[in-house]
Parts: structure tokens; C-alpha cells; sequence
């Protein structure tokens, strides 16, 4: 079976790293490095264990406009990033592009829309695609040939079709249908008042999608009838919220770690335990 592409949330991993790694961790000038350290490990980790055939590091817009549009409150909960992450987060493609690894931003989408439409793509040319993030939105990817790696502490948990059934009893196709039901607090979606994770998703068993539900309002209990009914409006812009937008993406050529060009960016950075234990690896399997 060909290797899969693997493609990084790369505003996730960071963020993640950033806050789980102390700022005494430093660098050239006495910046902190933790962000960049940890999300660079948890990604060379990946490497080592699955050997993708190529790595993707998706960045993106922190709220989309065609996002804001429809619902101003979208992320709206979300405090400014911190100037030390802010700076890492200049730093990043660099650092990673002299891995090898490819490196695509953009102002217009985020780094959601960019991790779909290249599993997509990767399925559209016969492959299979590892997707690394800590965002159930993406769990709407998971399919025969997409496997989430849901990053959770110290590992990841693989997420697929089957997984996301398990876990909430509807398909990853209905995941934005669920989002806009239960609504979603990382991304300061309400969702329908008095509508919980379980009854969104008997909901959306019985009617299979969020017009299903919507046209079925009156044949639930009222309470229920009356939450969808007098927030129908709200409910399919929280769905087209939570739809991933399809975006052109090229794929990539086959293509190895370039560990020796890590080490010397990682040192140009201020990263010396990185760059000293890239610099001595000969090999993935090494680190």
C-alpha cells in the first residue's frame, strides 16, 4: 500500500506546544522557542512512526470572512495570540520548509479548509491521507481513505469512520449538521438552545440532515420544535460555519525529511538541543 500524505494543523500544534512547554525554553535573543521545539517533535514523532510520503503544513486566516459573515460572534471568544507565539508563528514556515516540508497560508481560508481539500485531493489521486489536528471539525474527513490523528496528550488517537460513528452515533458527513445542532464553544457557536450532543444526534438519526430536522421541527416534543423552529436561520449558518470550504491545492512530489537542513535552521533559530540531536541522526528511526 503507497504511503499516506500527511497534512498538519499547523495553528493547533502550535498553540498546543506553546502552552504546554514553559517560555524558559529560548532562543536566539532570549525568545521563547517551546511553541516551535514541541510542534516540530510532535511532528518528526509522526514521521518516524508512520513515514508519510510527503508532509503538508497547513497555516490559514484566523477567521475566515465569508465566516464572520454569517455569524459575527464566530470566534469571537478567542483572546489575541501572544506576542512571543506570534513571533514563533513568523518563524515557523521557515524552519519547516528546511525540512522539506511543504508550507501553504493563505489571508482568504483557514488552515481547516486547507487540511480537507488536500485529503480530498490525496483520495482524488488513489492515495490516503493521515490528517493531524485537535479539532473535531475535521472528524467530517474521516472516510476509507482519511484517518484523523487527533492529537491528545502525549499521543495521537486515530480517528476514522467508524470511530466517529462510535463515538457520537452519526456520520462524519453529518458532522456540520451536528455542530450547528449542539453548537461548538472553541469556536463560540451556540448551536440550538436546550439542544445537547445526544439529542442532536437522535435528531439527526431520524431526519439525516439539518433540513431534515428543521422540516421535522413540529413533529418533536415542543420544547425541541420550538428551539429549531425560532433559530432555523441561525442553525444553517452555524452548519455553513462548520462546513470546510473546498480550496485548488497542488499536491506534492514524494519527498524525504531533509534533517541535516533542520538542524541547521533549528540552530539559526537558537533550538541547540534540536539542532544537535538532527545533526547527529541518521535517519528518522534515529530521533
Amino acid at each position: 500500500m503507497p504511503a499516506p500524505l500527511l497534512v498538519v494543523d499547523a495553528p493547533f500544534v502550535l498553540y498546543r506546544s506553546y502552552y504546554a512547554l514553559p517560555e524558559s525554553i529560548t532562543g536566539i535573543d532570549g525568545r521563547p522557542v517551546g511553541g516551535l521545539l514541541g510542534a516540530t517533535n510532535v511532528i518528526l514523532r509522526l514521521l518516524a512512526d508512520r513515514r508519510p510520503r510527503a508532509t503538508v503544513i497547513c497555516f490559514g486566516a484566523e477567521a475566515a470572512t465569508y465566516r464572520t459573515a454569517l455569524y459575527a460572534g464566530y470566534h469571537a471568544a478567542r483572546p489575541p495570540v501572544p506576542e512571543p507565539l506570534a513571533w514563533q508563528f513568523e518563524q515557523a514556515p521557515a524552519l519547516w520548509q528546511a525540512f522539506g516540508w511543504i508550507c501553504v497560508d493563505s489571508d482568504e481560508v483557514e488552515a481547516d479548509d486547507f487540511l480537507g481539500s488536500f485529503a480530498t485531493a490525496e483520495a482524488g489521486a488513489g492515495g490516503s491521507t493521515l490528517i493531524l489536528t485537535g479539532d473535531r471539525d475535521m472528524y467530517q474527513c474521516a472516510d476509507s481513505q482519511t484517518t484523523i490523528l487527533y492529537l491528545k496528550g502525549p499521543g495521537v488517537e486515530e480517528v476514522d469512520r467508524d470511530e466517529v460513528v462510535a463515538r457520537y452515533g452519526i456520520e462524519p458527513a453529518q458532522v456540520p449538521d451536528f455542530i450547528a445542532l449542539r453548537g461548538d464553544p472553541s469556536d463560540s457557536l451556540p448551536g440550538a438552545p436546550g439542544i445537547g450532543a445526544k439529542t442532536a444526534a437522535e435528531l439527526l438519526v431520524r431526519h439525516g440532515s439539518l433540513e431534515g430536522v428543521l422540516a421535522g421541527a413540529s413533529s418533536e416534543k415542543p420544547r425541541i420544535g420550538a428551539s429549531l423552529t425560532e433559530n432555523a436561520e441561525m442553525l444553517r449558518a452555524y452548519r455553513e460555519i462548520a462546513l470546510l470550504r473546498s480550496v485548488e491545492v497542488e499536491l506534492p512530489a514524494d519527498e524525504e525529511t531533509d534533517l541535516a537542513g533542520g538542524a541547521m535552521a533549528a540552530g539559526a533559530l537558537g533550538i541547540g538541543a534540536l539542532s544537535r540531536r538532527l545533526a547527529k541522526a541518521q535517519s528518522l528511526a534515529d530521533l
